[in-house]
């Protein structure tokens, strides 16, 4: 019984049938990081031009070269991670609530013209993409 129980095992994962779920062709995570990474700098950016450009790279890094709100012009930091990070989780519901969130923080970052507002966005954009205190891992999404 013991042999034919090590055999069926053995069969199934040698056939591909792995008790792990399947991983997508492109994780979010780094596309996460680096947003997350970009609103920590639009919020401390000293000047309004530098804010900008850092939410532009959030935008970029979640809707990806496709997305509605790309900036081809402004830099991609996300550019060969995956396709953005909000196609890329599609699925996940729960997380695409949270990227969706730090979208809308980062498009009111981009449509303010002071520091304040700009800082304000990317603080509530960044803590949209931050979980337990630290940046977005395998563990806390």
């Amino acid at each position: 019984m013991k042999m034919l129980l090590v055999a069926g095992i053995t069969g199934a994962l040698v056939s591909g049938m792995a008790f792990a779920a399947p991983t997508p062709a492109h994780s979010a995570q780094d596309e996460i990081l680096t947003a997350h990474a970009h609103a920590l700098m639009a919020s401390t950016a000293d000047t309004v031009e530098i804010g900008h450009a850092h939410m532009h790279h959030v935008i970029n890094c979640l809707v990806g070269p496709k997305g509605n709100g790309f900036d081809a012009a402004a830099d991609n930091p996300c550019k060969g991670l995956g396709n953005g990070a909000i196609p890329d989780s599609k699925g996940d519901a729960a997380l695409q609530a949270k990227l969706k969130a730090a979208l809308t923080d980062a498009r009111a970052g981009l449509s303010a013209y002071d520091l304040a507002g700009i800082h304000a966005n990317g603080k509530k954009a960044a803590a949209a993409l931050n979980t337990q205190g630290t940046a977005a891992s395998a563990s806390s999404w």
